[in-house]
């Protein structure tokens, strides 16, 4: 087999794994590597530019991206000289850790189980680990909120856009996208530390999720009824609500989450003591329930295998013609 057949194969390979196999937290993850390098940058930049921030921030936006591609690429083009089949199987293993939508169902889930199994505090604990805002007086409404906010963004960020990147450059890819958006979720921060600093990784981010968010919520629109959701109201809700959010992208998937549900998403919340103050996504016809949670992954799964086959079939079509 050629390189184009077998990068494509070990994307299909890596989601099924990830579907199986989630990410086993006792093996380490590249993403976690991802991060140390960003902190070890990130220090070093902020001692040698302190007066200069937004350039310290631009270089370590540069920087991140291009060594985390060439590390794989690398490890890559051994495995190639080696033999094929060496390239293959190592590729499987990059793509589904660069897939994450069994994680995201697993963490989800536990913000259910907690509020079920230990009450309120534990669901507001278990949920402050996905989000970025303040989770300490959140009501159980506020945490699944949050929780099917979370999935229904990244649907997106988690799975669409990596898996999107991964069919078109391989491992390389999808790893180059992986460090803008591990960035992003560590300094693309608008508060006083991250304002200046962080402002290069969040506009990068915005733009590579820009194409992505929008095939995430068209993918989401048509899983919303081929799974049982409102489809009609997926796609009247993402129409009216998609640029409900300081972000370009996360209002995409969200608002069509809220419209398959019938929930309403979004508003205010408090972030490092701050209110800010957010325009909701969505109708309140109903309130959100702890049975959404459910519903938001199997809109993820919905729309993730939806794509996969449409990325798979592309590729497969463009390897008989090539």
């Amino acid at each position: 087999m050629n390189l184009f057949t077998l990068t494509w194969l070990s994307v299909l390979a890596g989601f099924l794994i990830d579907c199986v196999l989630g990410d086993p937290y006792r093996l380490p993850h590249p993403v976690v590597l991802i991060g140390k390098l960003i902190s070890a940058l990130e220090r070093f930049l902020r001692r040698r530019m302190p007066n200069r921030l937004r350039a310290a921030g631009t270089i370590l936006a540069i920087l991140v991206p291009l060594i985390s591609a060439a590390v794989v690429f690398g490890i890559l083009f051994g495995c190639w000289m080696l033999h094929p089949w060496v390239y293959f199987g190592v590729s499987c293993i990059l793509c589904w850790q660069a897939l994450a939508a069994r994680c995201l169902q697993k963490e989800a889930y536990k913000v259910v189980k907690a509020l079920e199994t230990d009450g309120l505090d534990a669901g507001r604990k278990q949920v402050g680990m996905l989000v970025g805002r303040d989770t300490e007086t959140l009501s159980e409404t506020q945490v699944l909120k949050a929780t099917v906010e979370t999935v229904a963004e990244n649907t997106s960020d988690g799975v669409i856009a990596p898996m999107l990147y991964l069919m078109l450059f391989g491992a390389v890819g999808g790893f180059f996208y992986k460090a803008i958006n591990t960035m992003d979720s560590m300094v693309g921060y608008k508060n006083e530390t991250y304002i200046d600093f962080g402002r290069a990784a969040a506009k990068l981010d915005d733009a590579a999720n820009y194409i992505p968010a929008r095939l995430s919520a068209l993918g989401m629109i048509a899983a919303a009824g081929l799974i049982g959701l409102d489809a009609k109201n997926a796609r009247r809700i993402w129409k009216r609500d998609r640029r409900n959010h300081a972000s370009p992208n996360s209002a995409q998937t969200e608002s069509v989450c809220a419209g398959a549900l019938h929930v309403q998403l979004g508003g205010g919340a408090s972030y490092f003591g701050v209110w800010v103050e957010k325009p909701t996504i969505g109708d309140a016809d109903r309130a959100i329930e702890r049975a959404d949670v459910k519903r938001s992954c199997r809109l993820l799964y919905g729309t993730s295998i939806l794509w996969l086959v449409v990325f798979e079939a592309i590729a497969w079509i463009g390897g008989l013609l090539l």
